[in-house]
């Protein structure tokens, strides 16, 4: 039998915090979601199919952000979904900017989404 599918829907929240939001989705399953894998995003649960690039895992979660720019921390979303635009850069399991669109998921995964430049590569103050 299948269970019922219940996946959060994330947001994009001002102020570009790390936590997520409840919102509305742009993408859906286009058939029931069994044997699902569970991975976590940024530490919440989030249901996926083996086989599947965690770009479009992400993508069908309703995350409204993979990575934020180093320079004016605008919000990026995968593009090309075939690894040449880099816009999909996540931290998996603690490496941080792998493609998430050339990356299978895995069950037990832990995805973070990047936010602008890490801290040793942002100038030092005075």
């Amino acid at each position: 039998m299948n269970e019922p599918v219940t996946r959060p829907a994330f947001a994009y929240s001002p102020g570009h915090s790390s936590g997520l939001q409840p919102g509305p989705k742009m993408f859906s399953d286009l058939a029931p979601l069994t044997d699902a894998l569970t991975l976590s995003v940024d530490g919440q649960p989030v249901r996926a199919r083996a086989g599947e690039t965690v770009a479009a895992c992400l993508l069908r979660a309703g995350v409204p952000y993979n990575r934020l720019t180093p320079v004016s921390g605008a919000p990026r979303l995968p593009y090309c979904m075939i690894g040449h635009c880099f816009e999909c850069l996540v931290e998996i399991d603690g490496i941080g900017n792998r493609q998430a669109c050339l990356t299978l998921v895995r069950d037990g995964m832990k995805v973070r989404r990047q936010a602008g430049a890490p801290p040793a590569l942002e100038p030092s103050v005075p």
